[in-house]
């Protein structure tokens, strides 16, 4: 998605996608974005479309690990726009947010293979924030993550956002 300001060639938007059930993942694209600031565009994970990932310059996947794996719905999500992406996307790059009670590895796991398999290009370190929810109860309440990792993804979010319009990535 490329337009004119100024004369100039604007950069890429960065796509971020979330999903999130008990708000920690969903506090974490909204730092993101709000990092990016208006190179930002933030969707749910059950709203993306192959057009929406094939229009954007870079992504930051933000979701929580469930049961040892990505969520349902970032899940979905791939499935539904791996084929139609395929050979589309190469060379872009992405980075990623994983909201875990206590691990998260093997979601991000999970997901690096799915973006190696569109050749992505990871710029940043995966981000893997613990809420150390352990108990049914602490799992399914409402999640308040900390202000330094908001500060994180609100960072992240801008890198990501600065290096798409100097065109470092």
């Amino acid at each position: 998605m490329l337009g004119k300001h100024r004369g100039m060639t604007a950069a890429p938007h960065l796509l971020i996608v979330w999903h999130s059930r008990t708000g920690g993942s969903h506090a974490l694209a909204e730092a993101a974005a709000a990092g990016a600031g208006r190179a930002a565009r933030l969707v749910a994970a059950q709203d993306v479309t192959p057009d929406l990932m094939i229009a954007a310059g870079g992504y930051l996947f933000i979701g929580p690990e469930n049961l040892a794996a990505l969520s349902g719905a970032m899940k979905e999500m791939f499935d539904l726009c791996y084929y139609p992406c395929l050979g589309r996307l190469e060379g872009r790059p992405y980075a990623t947010i994983i909201c875990a009670g206590s691990d998260g590895e093997n979601a991000q796991r999970q997901l690096d293979r799915i973006a190696t398999g569109w050749r992505l290009k990871r710029v940043a370190d995966p981000l893997i924030v613990h809420t150390d929810a352990q108990t049914p109860e602490a799992i399914l309440a409402p999640k308040t993550i900390a202000p330094g990792r908001l500060d994180e993804a609100r960072d992240l979010g801008a890198a990501l956002a600065e290096g798409l319009a100097a065109g470092i990535f």
